[in-house]
């Protein structure tokens, strides 16, 4: 048996307490398995990690059907593992096979409120009202109670960013892991911490415009102004500051400004605008 507090043997006497009454204080996740199933070898580990990981936000329910053939009739397995998702005294999903752990990640998310949404934004919040001060002991608390809270690494790297140490804010997305570093929040975080490092000792934004008009060949005020009208948070007129460099000096910066529009696609994410400016970038470069 588990010693972890969120990993529970489930047998005919206790079925009704761990997994229809405690579905209804938190998601309890079945899984039906016996000695003689390897893939069932490779998934539990996994289950078992992300009900630690988790933190009590599910319950790994265990089911040995070899030992409780009862149970896995009235839930007529037919193959193992089966895994099903129980809420409020109810089953609201389930799936067969060990999935990678990924789709394990994105099946229980579904499913499964995080404090750490709210904690994502409060500490957003916080930096946008510049008080990182407070935003830091937020996000150090939350690394205290789980050093590997991703979401907190995320926030760690946000407040870093946004008091221009870079450097620790990659090396703080660099700790991920490799799944997580996968995410789009982790890829437009990267793409924003580049951003931020060509506005650092770029001329302000209106000051590049002015550049741009006199000289409409000035190949690093545009560039420049791009970054600057990313920070900006007017990422369309980025893009078409990228686009006429694109067009005017491929060459610049190896190939800066294509890197860069990627980089705005990023951060944009799946927009309507990273649709339509993907297809123009594409008609430059063929």
């Amino acid at each position: 048996m588990s010693e972890s507090p969120y990993v529970i043997e489930v047998t005919a006497e206790n079925f009704q307490a761990v997994i229809l009454e405690g579905s209804m204080v938190q998601p309890v996740l079945v899984d039906f398995w016996a000695d003689w199933c390897q893939p069932c070898k490779t998934l539990m580990p996994m289950l078992a990690k992300l009900a630690d990981e988790y933190q009590g936000a599910f319950v790994l329910a265990k089911i040995n059907t070899e030992e409780q053939q009862e149970l896995a009739g009235q839930f007529q397995i037919r193959s193992i593992p089966a895994c099903k998702l129980f809420v409020n005294g109810q089953m609201v999903d389930e799936f067969t096979g060990a999935l990678p752990e990924e789709q394990l990640r994105t099946f229980l998310d579904k499913h499964i409120s995080h404090e750490s949404d709210n904690f994502a934004e409060q500490v957003q919040q916080l930096l946008q009202q510049g008080d990182a001060d407070a935003a830091a002991d937020l996000i150090a608390q939350a690394l205290k109670e789980n050093p590997a809270d991703s979401r907190a690494i995320i926030a760690f790297a946000q407040l870093k960013a946004s008091i221009g140490e870079s450097d620790a804010a990659q090396q703080a997305l660099d700790s991920l892991p490799e799944e997580e570093q996968k995410k789009p929040e982790v890829a437009a975080m990267r793409a924003q911490i580049v951003f931020d490092e060509v506005t650092i000792d770029a001329p302000p934004l209106e000051e590049l415009e002015k550049s741009v008009a006199a000289d409409a060949n000035n190949s690093e005020a545009r560039y420049q102004l791009a970054a600057q009208l990313v920070m900006h948070n007017q990422l369309e007129a980025a893009l078409d500051q990228l686009l006429l460099l694109l067009q005017k000096d491929r060459g610049y910066g190896d190939d800066a400004a294509r890197k860069a529009m990627i980089r705005v696609f990023d951060i944009l994410g799946e927009h309507p605008i990273t649709a339509k400016y993907r297809s123009r970038m594409f008609g430059l470069l063929h």
